[in-house]
């Protein structure tokens, strides 16, 4: 359970708004996409905290339900907060699975995705879940070393391609090189995230 969640004062939250209930927004924790919407009351809440699986009330059935109970598509929480007004919460989970009933990655189709974090959550996935001879995997397994030296020649082609190539050239050596950034990050335990918190805290000097 993060800091973030254990920190959330459950008795501060603002359950006599709607009956007992309060709306849970649950994003991707990894891509921030948001997944679906759904309803907590105190115990649901406790639940989350408590088993670290994302758990729901259910309104239809008037009971607790842990999200992929059933499917085993399950929400992992990483965190927890409540807004300003103390009366909905962001829950930030790791989807195993789909989290739509419908088979979708999102009960929002059309819910925005940055794609450079839809591509830092594949690279940062477990060893045993790379598929065996990707690319990716192949890097992994070459070592940190070998994962830098390409950065170092990507840097170099981007660089020699803002001077003397064309803009189609440009954009594929800057993409060659932040992927291959992205698998150095991950090879030191570190990610997307960790670099845009480092840049939003330099901007807020």
């Amino acid at each position: 359970m993060t800091t973030e969640a254990q920190a959330l004062d459950i008795d501060a939250l603002a359950w006599d708004k709607q009956g007992g209930l309060i709306p849970a927004i649950v994003q991707d924790s990894r891509t921030l996409r948001v997944l679906m919407l759904g309803y907590m009351n105190r115990a649901a809440l406790q639940a989350t905290l408590d088993s670290g699986r994302v758990t729901f009330f259910s309104r239809s059935r008037q009971r607790l339900w842990t999200k992929g109970e059933s499917s085993g598509n399950v929400l992992e929480l990483v965190n927890i907060e409540a807004d300003c007004d103390a009366d909905t919460l962001l829950v930030r989970a790791r989807p195993h699975g789909p989290t739509c009933h419908l088979g979708n990655a999102s009960c929002f189709a059309q819910a925005p995705s940055g794609f450079v974090a839809e591509l830092d959550a594949l690279i940062a996935r477990r060893e045993n879940e790379r598929p065996a001879g990707s690319y990716t995997t192949t890097l992994f397994e070459g070592g940190i070393r070998r994962i830098a030296q390409k950065v170092g020649e990507e840097g170099v082609e981007t660089a020699l391609a803002a001077v003397s190539q064309d803009d189609a050239e440009l954009l594929g050596e800057a993409g060659d090189l932040l992927y291959h950034l992205l698998v150095l990050l991950r090879s030191r335990g570190l990610g997307l995230h960790d670099l845009e918190a480092l840049l939003a805290q330099r901007h807020r000097g």
